[in-house]
């Protein structure tokens, strides 16, 4: 029986093969956008998940609001782990993580360059699992100066041979470490990535007792029964057994005082939430995670996509009813009941169903490596034989099925024997509202897709052009000079000399991309007031960065030693309560040595030296030139700069290549996952107009096919092919222009929520929604038109004719 549907089914099938053609790529398109984004989904929900005691495991954090700075800090105080595995029941273990800069290792003479390295505690290996392939399994970090090397490492530098027990020595840090043991490299989906994991009990800030500085990665392992509301619950009353006596000391101010005015504490992060859920700034995270708002748009659209695709199969199958409603009258006179007729319409979806998810499969192999490149993945075709997706998407094609071919089975088979033999269907009434109402619902989604792909190319837009309070273009900044050792003077001054070159100053920190930071207790007349932010900048800092002196004078060499003067930006000045009047104040900072006075020499325009994700800082420039260089160019083709610098870089044999970039590509490198959300939205607006015009453009066959004879007698009497064409679309334009009232209220809200992620953001103006308008309603009369005007030039005497 089941057999009998199927080759009926395929035999209507052929017959309709324009319809078929239509579903068919519609379908594809739907299923192929739901593939690519489940297993991007699930790359990105499968984040440290590898871990046997993920679900346990929970990363303690610190966030604070001082006089108005908020700080989102993923680090914590170094005796954070000890003390809460000690006064918490709930918490079995806990492990610290420390990030190590700049590493450069050598193995016997031989220079190896930069590795990732981080400081973990001995049981670091017993909270995460990171399986070791060779030597010590049980303890190999119990012992100072001992590290565990990745697979990787251990072969570019050891070959085939055995690396454990061999000496490797990182030469920054003039540190030697013995290799203890060899563990598989860190998953992809880790929210951390080592190549070298050294212990800290060789380490001399894991020793520290203070509970005022920040330093370590910090996860607890709680016991399974363990409820994390409730452990976090208890974090408040041990900050301030700890931190309360410490306070007095360091900013003179008990705990219980300092919390009347601010607000500090620590917090718990479960582990899986760690890269979609974290919103830390930059120099406290160990990678840039990913965004859960992104997985949820991306979903949606895709969902939206399959839904549009089952819409026009629907919408299709029930306009085409009365082509088929005197077969759907002979089988019932034949003896055919309800339910037979329903497993009929059904086997036609499923076969519909079954071809369109082979030609997706097609599709998402075709596009699969232009979507790695765009995510960012590493996403393989044979992901896609797991099992656990096959069975996805054996059941999707059961879901489009019935999602699809329910409605139109149960219209079809509905149909009065005696009304079907006579043709008495028109798809009029109930059933045109219902297919009127579903093509709202598709241009609802493509119009709003329309919309927020403009906004967001908008939002982006305002970026690129925003005044920054600087120049980002025709900056070249090389990172490493300080590898040149005694040289470094020598190259400067050589690049100086460049007659391609403008302007240079000596400083590793820029507002975009790979920088330094550095942060420190600011104290007006020795009481505490905040944290800021500084940079170690020279006197041409400001002129080749393009800044503005608001007040006061630049750095210079004619006032001999500057180390204690400060030129600070407009929201420093305001912070400190100096407002215009800030020249010549003094203010305190907090070092390893005591207070430090600070001279106000300067005030410089605000800059955006962060995100603009976040609001300008506070921040103050202090003359302390050392790390790498910026070179301002006179030219935007610094191809001639580069080259120069390599010649001039290698003619002093560093161990290692320059290393530069492009300001402008760093820059545009901070709106990376803003870039690729444009263009994901951007293609899958596409997709949808193109899907939602295929179902158009099939509906406009039926209604044309439907008035064929009146077409025919309209144009004997008189009517021109416009007016034809216009009798033919105003319909379909008109339920167009009803989706705008819903497409576009809702849009707004959604990017207003979106947009509210920038501190510096477009409004969003009436002209984005006449533009996507336009878009959307040229894109539907132009696959009305093309129809409707081949109908319109029809010869009538055919259409008169036939009876």
């Amino acid at each position: 029986m089941i057999s009998n549907y199927l080759k009926t089914g395929w035999r209507n099938i052929i017959k309709n093969r324009g319809t078929f053609m239509v579903n068919i790529i519609g379908l594809a398109l739907g299923i192929a956008s739901v593939i690519m984004i489940m297993l991007y989904v699930s790359s990105e929900l499968s984040y440290d998940r590898f871990n046997k005691k993920a679900d346990r495991i929970a990363r303690v954090v610190f966030r604070a609001n001082i006089n108005g700075e908020e700080m989102n800090e993923a680090v914590v105080m170094a005796p954070v782990a000890q003390t809460l595995e000690n006064d918490i029941p709930e918490v079995t273990d806990a492990t610290r993580l420390a990030k190590s800069h700049n590493n450069r290792l050598e193995y016997n003479g031989t220079y190896y360059g930069q590795s990732n390295l981080g400081y973990v505690d001995p049981n670091f290996f017993q909270v995460f699992t990171l399986p070791i392939i060779n030597g010590d399994q049980g303890t190999p970090l119990d012992k100072p100066n001992t590290v565990v090397i990745s697979e990787t490492l251990a072969k570019n530098i050891f070959g085939s041979a055995d690396p454990v027990g061999k000496v490797i020595r990182v030469t920054n840090r003039d540190e030697s470490y013995t290799v203890t043991a060899v563990m598989q490299d860190i998953p992809e989906n880790s929210h951390f990535h080592f190549d070298i994991l050294a212990s800290t009990l060789g380490y001399v800030n894991a020793k520290k007792t203070t509970w005022m500085q920040s330093d370590f990665f910090t996860y607890l392992v709680l016991k399974e029964d363990a409820d994390i509301a409730e452990v976090e619950a208890k974090l408040p009353a041990i900050t301030r057994k700890y931190m309360g006596p410490q306070m007095i000391d360091a900013i003179g101010m008990s705990y219980e005082e300092f919390q009347k005015d601010n607000d500090l504490g620590l917090f718990l992060q479960p582990l899986t939430d760690i890269h979609l859920h974290s919103d830390f700034s930059d120099a406290t995270t160990l990678e840039q995670g990913g965004d859960i708002k992104y997985i949820y748009i991306f979903s949606i659209v895709a969902i939206f996509m399959l839904v549009i695709a089952c819409i026009n199969f629907m919408n299709l199958a029930t306009a085409s009813a009365s082509k088929r409603s005197k077969e759907v009258g002979i089988r019932k006179v034949l003896g055919s009941n309800k339910k037979q007729l329903i497993y009929q319409f059904l086997a036609e979806a499923f076969i519909s169903a079954l071809l369109a998810s082979v030609l997706a499969i097609v599709i998402f192999a075709i596009s699969l490596p232009g979507f790695n490149q765009l995510a960012g993945k590493n996403i393989e075709f044979y992901s896609l034989l797991k099992p656990v997706y096959v069975l996805c998407l054996i059941g999707l094609i059961f879901l489009i099925t019935v999602l699809a071919g329910g409605y139109p089975a149960f219209y079809l088979s509905s149909f009065n024997p005696l009304h079907a033999l006579k043709s008495k269907f028109s798809g009029s009434g109930k059933n045109s509202g219902i297919r009127s109402g579903l093509v709202v619902f598709q241009f609802v989604i493509s119009a709003g897709l329309i919309l927020a792909t403009l906004v967001v190319k908008e939002q982006m837009s305002y970026i690129q052009n925003k005044d920054l309070g600087y120049e980002k273009d025709q900056l070249l900044v090389v990172h490493n000079t300080y590898l040149l050792e005694n040289n470094e003077d020598n190259f400067i001054q050589e690049i100086k000399n460049n007659p391609r070159v403008e302007n240079l100053t000596h400083s590793a920190y820029v507002p975009a991309g790979e920088s330094y930071n550095e942060a420190g207790g600011i104290f007006l007349k020795g009481e505490f007031l905040r944290r800021m932010y500084f940079y170690n900048v020279d006197e041409n800092y400001i002129p080749t960065m393009g800044m503005e002196l608001l007040a006061g004078r630049n750095f210079s060499k004619d006032y001999g030693n500057e180390s204690n003067n400060v030129i600070i930006n407009e929201k420093a000045a305001e912070a400190l309560g100096f407002g215009q009047s800030a020249i010549g104040k003094t203010f305190q900072r907090d070092t390893h040595e005591g207070l430090q006075d600070l001279h106000v020499i300067g005030i410089i325009k605000d800059f955006n030296w962060k995100s603009l994700h976040k609001e300008i800082d506070p921040l103050i420039l202090k003359m302390n030139p050392h790390g790498g260089i910026i070179i301002k160019s006179k030219t935007a083709d610094m191809s001639g700069i580069i080259e120069v610098l390599n010649s001039d870089w290698n003619s002093y044999n560093p161990k290692e290549a320059l290393n530069y970039s492009i300001l402008d590509d760093s820059f545009n490198h901070t709106y990376l996952k803003e870039q690729k959300m444009g263009t994901i939205l951007t293609l899958f607006a596409i997709l949808t107009i193109i899907v939602a015009c295929l179902g158009l453009f099939g509906l406009v066959t039926f209604t044309a096919q439907q008035r064929f004879k009146e077409i025919g007698i309209r144009k004997v009497l008189g009517s021109s092919a416009s007016q034809i064409v216009a009798l033919l679309s105003k319909d379909f334009i008109k339920l167009v222009g009803i989706s705008f009232l819903i497409a576009f209220p809702l849009s707004y809200y959604l990017m207003n929520k979106w947009l509210q992620d920038f501190a510096f953001r477009i409004e969003i103006k009436w002209w984005l929604f006449l533009l996507a308008a336009t878009i959307t309603l040229g894109t539907a009369f132009l696959t009305i038109g093309i129809k409707s005007f081949k109908a319109a030039n029809m010869n009538p005497v055919k259409s008169l004719k036939i009876e």
